[in-house]
C-alpha cells in the first residue's frame, strides 16, 4: 500500500507522514527530496511553480513509488499534491493507493509556516498553495489541530 499524505506548506506532511510510517513499520518519502533544483530555487525565491516544472518532479516520486511496489514494500509519500491531477500522476499505475488530506484553516497555517524554518519554502507562497488546493473526494481527512499521536492512531486505524 501506498499512502500519500497530502496538504499545504505547513499543514504538517512530514511530522504526521514520519510518525505515521513509524507506526505502520513502513518506509517514508519526502516529496520535498525529490525537487530538481530548478524548481527549489524557484520557490526559494518566492515564484510559485507552475505545472510544466511539476510534471518532471511528479514522475520521479511515482518511478519511486514504483519500486517499493515491485519490492513489495509499502509506503508513506508526504506531498502537497494540491490538484487532483497531480494526485493521479503519482497514482498512476499504483495498486493499492491512498490519500490522507491533512485540512486546517489559514490562519492556523500561516501561524505554523512562520514559526518554521524550512529550507526554500517562503510563508509569502502559502496563499497561493490554498488557491491552487482542490480538496480530495476520496480520503482520510484528518483537522491538523488534532495532537500528532491522536491523528496518526486515527489514520492508521482507518487504512
Amino acid at each position: 500500500m501506498i499512502v500519500l499524505v497530502m496538504g499545504v506548506s505547513g499543514s504538517g506532511k512530514t511530522t504526521i507522514g514520519e510518525a505515521l510510517a513509524a507506526e505502520l513499520g513502513w518506509t517514508y518519502l519526502d516529496a520535498d527530496d525529490f525537487h530538481p533544483k530548478a524548481n527549489v530555487a524557484k520557490m526559494a525565491a518566492g515564484i510559485p511553480l507552475q505545472d510544466a516544472d511539476r510534471w518532471p518532479w511528479l514522475a520521479i516520486i511515482n518511478k519511486e513509488l514504483h519500486i517499493l511496489q515491485k519490492q513489495g514494500r509499502s509506503a508513506v509519500v508526504g506531498c502537497s499534491a494540491l490538484r487532483q491531477t497531480y494526485r493521479k500522476r503519482l497514482a498512476r499505475g499504483i495498486r493499492d493507493f491512498r490519500t490522507v488530506y491533512l485540512k486546517g484553516e489559514f490562519e492556523l497555517i500561516e501561524k505554523r509556516v512562520k514559526a518554521r524554518r524550512h529550507r526554500y519554502m517562503p510563508a509569502s507562497l502559502l496563499k497561493s498553495q490554498f488557491d491552487t488546493l482542490e480538496e480530495p473526494r476520496q480520503a482520510i481527512v484528518v483537522d491538523i489541530a488534532t495532537p500528532v499521536r491522536v491523528t496518526v492512531r486515527s489514520i492508521a486505524k482507518r487504512l
